[in-house]
């Protein structure tokens, strides 16, 4: 008996996640392991400190991702489902998808990948590129088309971020430029490619309402909060990580206040814009990052907070609509202006960063200005030493140019390959609706549901 058409997402989506399961299963039990337990008291000791010094961080960036960057989606009225589930989804995805290819690239000896919270960390952080650049096509795309955009960002950035920070030797400790730019450019190549050239109409359900807007102004809340154990988790601990924490604070602050400056300037009669501030008061967070462990003054920090929220806060007000028109380029979370712009700003901040460091007999700015954490192997420290100044900028510049150029063309190709049928994007008049994906009670309990499924229905067999 033939399977209806319209049966045909519903299962795909099990089929997908349980194939992917079931393989990852089967990878782990050939060739993943945990390191033997060490008898050296020091070695023990060592171990621990690590772990008790780490983890603290890595939950705290477990509730960014998952509780506020889900809370952050939900100012679509009727994606709130949606919107936490697949980035819930997406993040385990892509987090397990990641462990898998980087013990495969840089941990793979001997027949086995020896696994521990570093190397989780370091998945989780590609793992937010996915959860990023999906916010471009967000309440437009299908699940299916969010975990295969998740299956070709997870390899392509881990190419890039091995370019940008293993070749070239840029400085990013915050993912700056390895993560911000290079997910907003790439979510931005996925919905040119996957729209094409038509215009987007606004659609009813895309308006946010009161409450709506209330979810996700909770969820900047925890985001910001928590934001500085992001930047700071790969830092050397000591002073870099000291520094970090207090340039990512103050950056943060500055971007706060600045972002209700600037809305009530540009809104009417001095009101402030809901979405301004959901956005513009994390802009400071994207920009500090990839100097936030440099030598640098307090008051720095402090202007690239304002500046990185006085470009987010313009680019909602005028580029966007601009884009829109223009490009017919569609953005529906406004990522080029959370993630895009003020991580470009931060990117020349680096620049001008390293240019004016003090290079002392002491060498103890070059220590400074020395990647950490992640980013700080000893190979990239000696190209530091060993270019100058002027040859880190540029290397500063050219990781910024890598992050767009290959995230644009990758994003454009994968959006290409998101346009298959197969993958069921919902219909425009289904779009930014939990009912197409979730049994919703009080609809169920109301009269119109049984129209509201047959239409679903029809609607997804016309589009397979």
């Amino acid at each position: 008996m033939s399977v209806p058409p319209s049966t045909y997402p519903s299962r795909l989506l099990p089929l997908f996640l349980g194939l992917f399961q079931a393989a990852l299963l089967l990878f782990f039990a050939l060739f993943v392991t945990y390191d033997e337990p060490s008898a050296q008291t020091e070695d023990t000791s060592l171990v621990a400190n690590q772990v008790y010094s780490t983890f603290p961080f890595f939950q705290d960036i477990q509730v960014m991702l998952v509780v506020g960057l889900g809370l952050l989606l939900t100012f679509l009225p009727r994606y709130g489902f949606s919107s936490l589930t697949h980035n819930f989804l997406l993040l385990n995805f892509s987090m397990q998808w990641a462990l898998v290819l980087q013990g495969l690239l840089h941990h793979f000896h001997h027949g086995q990948i020896h696994l521990d919270l570093h190397k989780l960390l370091i998945s989780e952080f590609a793992a937010v590129t996915v959860l990023i650049s999906v916010g471009a096509i967000l309440g437009r795309a299908s699940p299916c088309q969010l975990l295969l955009m998740a299956t070709c960002e997870i390899p392509i950035y881990l190419a890039s971020e091995w370019v940008i920070v293993t070749c070239l030797g840029v400085l990013d400790v915050g993912g700056t430029i390895t993560i911000h730019v290079f997910s907003c450019y790439f979510g931005l190549g996925v919905s040119k490619a996957l729209f094409r050239a038509t215009q987007q109409p606004l659609h009813p359900k895309e308006t946010p309402t009161p409450s709506s807007d209330l979810m996700s102004l909770v969820g900047t809340l925890i985001l910001w909060v928590f934001w500085p154990s992001f930047v700071a988790v790969l830092c050397q601990p000591g002073d870099a990580q000291h520094r970090a924490i207090l340039n990512t604070l103050l950056a943060m602050s500055a971007s706060a206040v600045t972002t209700v400056v600037a809305s009530s300037l540009l809104g009417r009669d001095g009101k402030l814009s809901p979405g301004h501030l959901q956005n513009g008061s994390l802009a400071g967070g994207v920009a500090i990052g990839v100097v936030a462990d440099m030598a640098m003054p307090p008051v720095a920090a402090l202007a690239l907070g304002s500046l990185s929220a006085v470009l987010c806060v313009l680019g909602f007000r005028f580029l966007t609509p601009l884009l829109r028109r223009r490009l017919t380029l569609h953005d529906q979370c406004g990522i080029h202006n959370l993630h895009g712009l003020p991580g470009i700003l931060g990117a020349a901040a680096s620049v001008v960063a390293v240019l004016v460091a003090s290079k002392d007999t002491s060498g103890s700015q070059t220590s400074q200005l020395s990647p950490a954490g992640g980013n700080g192997s000893e190979v990239v420290q000696g190209q530091w030493r060993g270019r100058g100044v002027g040859g880190q900028a540029l290397c500063q510049a050219a990781g910024l140019a890598v992050a767009v150029g290959a995230s644009l063309l990758a994003g454009l190709l994968t959006g290409a390959a998101l346009r298959l049928p197969c993958l069921a994007r919902p219909p425009e008049r289904l779009c930014f609706d939990d009912s197409l994906y979730f049994k919703i009670q009080d609809q169920a309990e109301s009269s119109g549901t049984d129209s509201s499924a047959e239409e679903g229905a029809v609607a997804l067999k016309e589009q397979v």
